[in-house]
């Protein structure tokens, strides 16, 4: 193995043990030694990598958010079909970690953890990306010019999150995993309800 797997091993390591970490516990309860540990690796590699237990805590929230709010900048939403695919990929991406969504909500609304004002700053960045897609959407004459960007973005943030979040439940409900073939099926629908909603033709 060479010095660059190796350096990439523990970081990756560190990362994927401090959300375990932080998704069971208080951001407060949990010590960069619990980290390490579960990473197999020492707390001196945190101060190495990350500076701190908060600048850790920032990375992890940047590297599983950054890979959804890349594809605002990519050719993924020049159609309204591409609302789909956009969901199928949020779904997979969750779909590994759901538990994720439920810390983003601990940190927002819950005030746990020092990532609020950092998490914010990543949704507003999204906020105008979105925006700016929702603006090409209309000068193609592919969304109807009526619609308000925000009221799309909390229809849109509410058909993603919210299976992921009761996913428990929704689960216990109908007697069967939210596995792949059942979220692939779901964010067609939802790209399905999302194409016909935005439609230039739908009355605003």
């Amino acid at each position: 193995m060479s010095a660059m797997d190796t350096t990439e091993s523990v970081r990756a390591r560190l990362l994927k043990a401090a959300l375990d970490c932080f998704i069971a516990d208080d951001y407060h309860r949990v010590t960069t030694r619990m980290i390490a540990e579960r990473a197999s690796t020492n707390a001196s590699m945190i101060r190495y990598y990350f500076g701190n237990k908060s600048g850790l805590y920032e990375e992890m929230i940047r590297e599983t958010l950054n890979p959804l709010l890349a594809i605002l900048d990519g050719p993924l939403l020049t159609s309204v079909e591409g609302f789909t695919d956009f969901l199928r990929i949020y779904y997979e991406t969750m779909a590994t970690r759901p538990e994720f969504p439920k810390l983003i909500l601990k940190v927002l609304a819950l005030h746990h953890g020092p990532g609020r004002r950092f998490i914010r700053q990543l949704l507003e960045r999204g906020r105008s990306r979105g925006a700016h897609k929702v603006d090409q959407l209309k000068a193609a004459g592919q969304i109807h010019p009526g619609i308000d960007p925000d009221i799309l973005r909390l229809a849109f943030v509410s058909l993603a999150m919210t299976p992921m979040l009761l996913k428990e439940i929704f689960e216990e409900q109908m007697g069967h995993p939210m596995d792949s073939t059942f979220l692939e099926k779901l964010a067609a629908f939802n790209g399905h309800l999302f194409s016909a909603g935005l439609s230039p033709s739908t009355p605003k």
